[in-house]
């Protein structure tokens, strides 16, 4: 039996939200945009249903709430959706984090082809940005701000809270990719943040549905353009037919996740004390900055073992990743990690173990211990 330990990169689907997703896709199957008939009218209903309690986890309103395929289309809505709008109020300047997910640094690239200027902060061994440095770096041509809730890679919680306030004070809006924090730092998404990122399959969902929020401030409605066209669906944002089946999906594992929170953190922080006990008699670093992280991401490098010859050794044993599901097929050294300035050989072989609780509860960390033990070389 293979331990699963990269619930960063998906997680599967809980047994109850598979359920929900099955009923409507098999017995209320109606097209939400249908309005002649009941089937139609059901759906809309519960797609309706499904913005409210969603949106309710962010302090939202319903209306702020766009769904989409998952973070990487929200992420691209709201960065290629303020392009314009910065071009015409001529604010071409972005400020994020070297430590972002591609799917944030791409487009921000592609805006730099535009014309659109990109300061890219490096974090520092911490793995964490501060509040000033992105403030220092602030102008009055800047657009935004985009800055990740939880780093992919470490588990480091970024300051998304008090950057949020302070930025409200400003014209520059603040977008936040929220892949790895939703549902398991609840309190943060609730800032007064302008654009927030979601995939579902990281809290039991499929895969393919997420959610962008997309807040006004007061009075000013938040100057997003289209960046794809037609049937005007999602505020004219994310157009084409809802996909039902999923939207219920992430509704349910939202609830869930909700519910049972405080026992998946409870689950998650022991299983992670597990593993560092066990860990104990091998030489290893741990990246990033553990007084502000998640309890179920560990980013370890462990002294003269190549992180790609210890996955290929442990893969009968543990599921686990060097870095981003996106970037894992890479043997380059984790980006993340390298601008965080950590020497190479740290950087080269960074492994990340990530756990749901429940699906990692088998794992005999001991096990996993003595096999790290047993590559490592006698030290000098």
């Amino acid at each position: 039996m293979v331990t699963y330990l990269d619930a960063a990169a998906t997680t599967r689907v809980d047994p109850r939200v598979a359920e929900v997703v099955l009923h409507w896709m098999t017995e209320d199957f109606g097209n939400a945009g249908s309005r002649t008939h009941a089937y139609g009218s059901r759906a809309k209903r519960a797609v309706q249903q499904a913005r409210e309690y969603l949106s309710r986890t962010f302090d939202a309103d319903a209306d702020e709430l766009i769904f989409t395929s998952g973070a990487t289309e929200s992420n691209n809505i709201a960065l290629l959706g303020l392009a314009s709008y910065g071009e015409q109020s001529d604010r071409r300047h972005v400020i994020t984090s070297a430590i972002e997910h591609k799917a944030v640094i791409e487009p921000l690239e592609h805006l730099q082809s535009r014309g659109f200027e990109v300061d890219f902060i490096e974090p520092g061994l911490s793995g964490r940005v501060t509040v000033d440095a992105v403030m220092d770096r602030l102008r009055p041509d800047t657009l935004l701000v985009s800055l990740m809730h939880v780093n992919n890679e470490t588990g480091v919680v970024q300051p998304v809270v008090e950057l949020a306030e302070r930025l409200r004070e400003t014209p520059t809006f603040f977008h936040v990719d929220a892949a790895q924090g939703y549902g398991k730092v609840p309190q943060d998404l609730t800032a007064p943040i302008d654009l927030i990122s979601v995939s579902g399959h990281k809290i039991g969902a499929p895969k393919g549905v997420g959610m962008l929020i997309a807040r006004d401030r007061g009075f000013d409605e938040l100057p997003l353009q289209p960046i794809m066209f037609g049937g005007g669906q999602e505020r004219g944002l994310r157009p084409g037919t809802l996909a039902v089946p999923l939207i219920m999906g992430l509704a349910e594992a939202a609830k869930i996740f909700q519910k049972e929170h405080a026992q998946w953190s409870k689950g998650a922080a022991e299983l992670r004390a597990r593993i560092l006990s066990a860990l104990e008699k091998t030489r290893f670093h741990i990246n990033g900055d553990q007084t502000h992280v998640v309890p179920h991401i560990l980013n370890l490098s462990f002294d003269g073992v190549d992180a790609e010859a210890l996955i290929v050794r442990l893969k009968e044993h543990v599921a686990v990743a060097t870095g981003s599901a996106c970037t894992s097929a890479s043997y380059t050294p984790s980006h993340v990690l390298t601008a965080m300035g950590l020497p190479e050989e740290l950087a080269s072989n960074g492994l990340r173990l990530s756990w749901f609780p429940s699906q990692a509860a088998d794992l005999d960390a001991e096990e996993l211990a003595e096999m790290i033990v047993q590559m490592q070389p006698d030290p000098a």
